[in-house]
């Protein structure tokens, strides 16, 4: 119940807002990526504290979200199940950062915060630097990703949470950032519902099922094997899994959105079906999210 009581009412009042201010997610999504997130993710490593340890978790979390991205792009068999930028993009890369973190706080001990934004991290500088070539079809340059990597609002927050840890104010700027952090978290699911509603009332294309299947019930599974492997406890073994479940990422839309704006004239129709491919992605995930998610949290704390 805590969880619903997380998301839905932000959720819900973006899909709300969405009637009357079809433009608000713009003028929304753009200072919250360049002040919001950082700050976010800066308090949270503040309050969870930094340790060695989180950096096993952002190893695997590259190594996952890497080698998925991988196999479905090269093996022949994946690639021809999963023929679109976007249901590739989609059935790897998580919203871990507006869904993820939002359900560990809901789900996880207090310990298992620090552990979920390790894989964020990771997963959100990987998504940023080589989603755009993924969708596009550019090809990978090391000053490209450079760029990507240094503007990334992931490693703005890990910077900001790095520089103030060894300060004596630490623990006073951990307690004051909290409910700003909150706030921000709560502002970004009003802004994915502001994103999902022009998808709502569209049928579930069925050529969306192995991207949905293999998100929400797939790879956090091939997780869930790997932190078993690897011989992880908790919370760092939950954290884990519940951020391999989380929904298809905003990311994934908002890539699909800029090939559109990049794109010619006369290849434009075929751009803006993967933009409507990336909405329906995250809308039903999302939703079947709501779900599945909760499900994970039972399992792990059954298992």
């Amino acid at each position: 119940m805590a969880f619903l009581l997380e998301l839905v009412p932000a959720l819900a009042a973006g899909l709300l807002l969405a009637r009357g201010h079809p433009r608000l997610a713009g003028r929304l999504a753009a200072p919250l990526m360049q002040w919001g997130v950082p700050l976010s993710i800066t308090a949270l490593l503040l309050r969870s504290g930094l340790h060695w340890r989180y950096g096993e978790v952002l190893l695997l979390s590259l190594v996952a979200v890497l080698g998925g991205l991988l196999l479905l792009a090269l093996l022949p068999p994946l690639r021809a199940g999963f023929s679109t930028p976007p249901q590739r993009l989609g059935a790897v890369v998580g919203n871990t950062a507006y869904f993820g973190i939002p359900a560990a706080l809901a789900l996880l001990p207090s310990g298992a915060v620090g552990y979920s934004i390790s894989y964020d991290l990771a997963a959100t500088l990987l998504t940023w630097c080589i989603g755009p070539a993924l969708i596009g079809g550019e090809p990978l340059r090391p000053a490209l990703l450079l760029r990507a990597m240094a503007a990334s609002p992931a490693t703005r927050g890990l910077l900001g949470a790095l520089l103030l840890q060894w300060t004596p104010w630490q623990p006073a700027l951990a307690a004051a950032l909290w409910w700003p952090a909150r706030l921000v978290i709560w502002l970004a699911l009003v802004v994915v519902g502001l994103r999902l509603a022009p998808a709502l009332g569209a049928r579930l294309p069925l050529r969306l099922l192995p991207a949905l299947l293999v998100k929400l019930l797939v790879f956090p599974l091939l997780l869930l094997a790997a932190v078993e492997l690897l011989g992880m406890a908790e919370p760092a073994r939950s954290a884990v899994v519940l951020q391999a479940a989380a929904p298809t990422a905003v990311a994934v839309l908002l890539l699909s959105e800029g090939a559109v704006h990049d794109s010619s004239a006369d290849g434009g129709s075929d751009v803006d079906g993967l933009v409507i491919e990336a909405a329906a992605l995250v809308l039903w995930s999302t939703l079947l999210a709501l779900v599945t998610v909760p499900l994970w949290a039972w399992l792990l704390a059954a298992g």
